[in-house]
């Protein structure tokens, strides 16, 4: 099965928010989205985590 669950975290307050899905083999890259981050309550950057 090629894809794994990743956790996003917050760029500024450094919290874990979201949990998705993704295909390693075609996206190696690690994933960024401007999603809505309850703890500083505005939509910031959110990156993949290991």
């Amino acid at each position: 099965m090629p894809r794994d669950n990743i956790v996003l975290q917050c760029i500024e307050c450094k919290s874990r928010n979201y949990v998705t899905t993704k295909n390693k083999k075609t996206t190696p890259d690690r994933l960024e989205f401007s999603k809505f981050c309850r703890r500083c309550r505005k939509h910031t950057d959110h990156k993949e985590t290991k």
